[in-house]
């Protein structure tokens, strides 16, 4: 298999001020926004600080969809790891 590299992360978290989580890019390209989209939706699920990774070479909204769809599936089955 390939090799993993960390080529970004972006944190996301809700605010009192703002109904939209803030979020940011912490490391990689400050243009590809996949990361922060998802770490900011998945912090207003949670209402919790939330850090993502995306690091898959398919970056198609719909295959993102996919993704973030399953870690959505995972969270309801085990909201204790969560």
């Amino acid at each position: 298999g390939a090799t993993p590299h960390l080529r970004n992360l972006s944190v996301a978290m809700c605010t009192r001020y703002d109904p939209i989580p803030v979020s940011t890019a912490l490391l990689g390209d400050m243009s590809d926004t996949t990361s922060t989209g998802l770490a900011q939706r998945l912090a207003r699920k949670t209402s919790k600080q939330v850090f993502v990774s995306y690091n898959l070479p398919n970056t198609d909204s719909s295959f993102t969809l996919l993704v973030e769809n399953r870690i959505k599936e995972e969270m309801e089955a085990f909201p204790e790891k969560f």
